[in-house]
């Protein structure tokens, strides 16, 4: 999809995790299709990253601590006054089978990747009810279906697409939208990190023989985000190359 420079214009759009990966994919093309965006990450980017002036707004933030994100919140308000789109980015990932899973990874896995989306989805939720408008983009995986070594991580997505649906009830009556996108096999460094023999094994079981990129996942989040897709609620998009629909022939 070619990027529209005036389809986000004037909006406020608010990112998780948006210094890295997916989430500075999202980013970027937010900013080339107009929309002024916040970034709430505990890292921080290098030196004009971005390069994108003042329409790029960098917090230091753990979406998993509830003040926080009250503060996050208060912060674009005072600036802005208004947010129209929330992308719940952030995310970590401790992978073990169950048996060598500590308790603490369960937890912390859970906390940044659920319960950090459903702290950053309560403190909007009120802003995009009294506005009447408003889109909240989830990302999810591929893996909410079932991964191996992924109790905790899969969890995680499961019920962050429950909170999608739930919200999207919720909220309907306001204009507000609420759906998520499910990536599968994406060129990341943290893929590329597994690995080259663990990353071309999944690169061969996909039905199409390749990974998904960045701006795979942004361009869907960003249609999502858009008045094309005002009709669109509580769904579910795989952007993963078809790998959700199951087993290929290796």
């Amino acid at each position: 999809m070619t990027a529209n420079p005036h389809r986000f214009e004037n909006k406020i759009a608010v990112v998780t995790g948006g210094v890295r990966g997916i989430g500075a994919a999202i980013v970027r093309r937010f900013l080339t299709e107009g929309a002024v965006v916040h970034v709430l990450d505990l890292n921080q980017p290098g030196p004009d990253e971005f390069g994108a002036g003042d329409s790029v707004i960098f917090h230091s933030g753990d979406v998993s601590d509830g003040q926080q994100v009250d503060t996050f919140f208060k912060d674009v308000i005072r600036d802005h006054g208004r947010v129209d789109i929330l992308v719940n980015n952030a995310g970590i990932v401790r992978d073990h089978v169950i048996w060598k899973m500590s308790e603490r990874d369960f937890d912390d896995v859970i906390a940044v990747n659920l319960k950090g989306a459903w702290l950053m989805c309560r403190a909007a939720a009120p802003l995009l009810r009294k506005q009447n408008s408003g889109r909240i983009v989830n990302i999810a995986s591929r893996a909410w279906l079932g991964n191996f070594g992924q109790s905790n991580y899969s969890a995680s997505k499961g019920g962050l697409i429950s909170l999608t649906r739930v919200l999207a009830l919720e909220l309907a009556r306001y204009n507000v939208t609420v759906n998520a996108v499910a990536p599968g096999l994406i060129d990341t460094p943290l893929t590329r990190g597994l690995g080259e023999t663990i990353f071309q094994k999944l690169v061969a079981a996909q039905p199409g023989k390749k990974p998904g990129t960045v701006d795979d996942v942004a361009a869907a989040v960003l249609f999502l985000a858009s008045d094309e897709a005002r009709f669109i609620n509580g769904q579910v998009l795989h952007v993963d190359g078809g790998k959700s629909i199951g087993a290929t022939v290796v």
